[in-house]
């Protein structure tokens, strides 16, 4: 049975593991997956690159904003994975890091990268039949999306599975660095000017603190079954 094409926005904190859920939920429905975070790490790379970022993680946003019209992001299909391309050349690895960790949210609070990155993402879902996980997608980027979805889980739950994720990669760092991190990033996430993190009043919330993968995986399914009936 063909059923309309929808798009499903996934927003929640950082670490909540709603990336991995939309990659393996879009794979599922055969839908074309968005990490929207990733977009921003790309452009907090680009900006640690050029000399845009402070010690104390300041951003010179003019510099920033006037450089916007040369980055470009994009996707490539990587198996069941995808790679970020930051102007051609895959950064995938080292936007994962912890020194992009710890800038990404002030990058992400500025105004100019918001709208930029936010146009760019909406061009991505014109089409429809889309799962893109981030921030604001289902308040800001998509607010009429079929279906919404916030994901949360507590901050120590969240801290941990980003520490095994850094030590899977070979780049572990300490858990209360990690555990600062997260709570930092939810603190600037939430209290932003522009589109701060916020549950859409429509949609369903996620605590995944106590669920194991495959009870998430079934749970998202379960939510797409209904929405599309």
């Amino acid at each position: 049975m063909n059923h309309k094409k929808i798009i499903i926005a996934i927003d929640g904190y950082s670490s909540s593991g709603k990336s991995t859920m939309a990659r393996r939920l879009a794979s599922e429905i055969g839908y074309r997956y968005i990490d929207s975070g990733a977009m921003y790490r790309a452009v907090t790379l680009f900006a640690m690159r050029h000399g845009m970022i402070g010690a104390d993680h300041t951003v010179d946003t003019a510099r920033l904003a006037g450089a916007l019209a040369d980055i470009t992001i994009d996707f490539l299909p990587c198996g069941a994975t995808q790679h970020t391309l930051l102007n051609g050349e895959d950064v995938e690895a080292e936007i994962r890091s912890m020194e992009v960790s710890e800038n990404v949210s002030p990058i992400a609070a500025v105004p100019e990268v918001r709208h930029a990155l936010t146009g760019q993402q909406r061009r991505m879902g014109s089409e429809r039949g889309i799962v893109m996980d981030g921030r604001d997608i289902g308040t800001t980027v998509f607010p009429d999306a079929e279906l919404k979805i916030f994901v949360t889980a507590s901050a120590e739950t969240r801290a941990r599975r980003r520490y095994d994720e850094l030590c899977a990669k070979g780049t572990p760092a300490p858990y209360d660095e990690v555990l600062e991190n997260v709570r930092n990033r939810d603190h600037i996430d939430e209290t932003r000017a522009e589109s701060p993190l916020r549950k859409a009043a429509d949609a369903i919330v996620l605590d995944n603190s106590h669920m194991t993968p495959a009870e998430q995986d079934s749970w998202m399914m379960e939510q797409y079954r209904k929405t599309v009936g």
